[in-house]
């Protein structure tokens, strides 16, 4: 697994320009999913926090907020779609499904108003 691209997203986590490609924003997508469930055993484990969410997941989705936030409106800027769809998500079932779609699809092969196609290899960490 590319731990590399979670780097990345975390590097530029106020980063809202530009445009993000679908492994940056899968892999990051993947590891914070693991890292939130390994949380969430943790916490259950340890026998803290409540059926929903404990506090270190708690904290780590607050740590997170902004990063998934960025990455989500750069993925959506390569599909050439303004990062403000993401308030889809306030629509219930129907949001998430449309907005997976769209994260989903190949961006487009021509620079768009946010930047020319991305690399599709992270930075090194260094």
């Amino acid at each position: 697994m590319d731990v590399q691209w979670y780097l990345a997203v975390l590097r530029q986590y106020t980063n809202f320009d530009g445009r993000a490609h679908r492994p940056e924003f899968w892999w990051f997508t993947l590891w914070s999913f693991i890292i939130s469930l390994a949380l969430t055993v943790l916490e259950l484990a340890l026998d803290i926090g409540n059926d929903w969410a404990g506090p270190l997941t708690s904290v780590y989705a607050l740590l997170v907020l902004i990063p998934t936030l960025a990455v989500g409106a750069r993925r959506l800027h390569d599909i050439g779609r303004r990062g403000w769809w993401q308030l889809i998500l306030l629509i219930p079932i129907v949001g998430i499904i449309i907005l997976i779609v769209w994260w989903a699809r190949d961006g487009d092969p021509e620079p768009n108003e946010w930047g020319t196609k991305p690399v599709a290899d992270p930075q090194p960490v260094g």
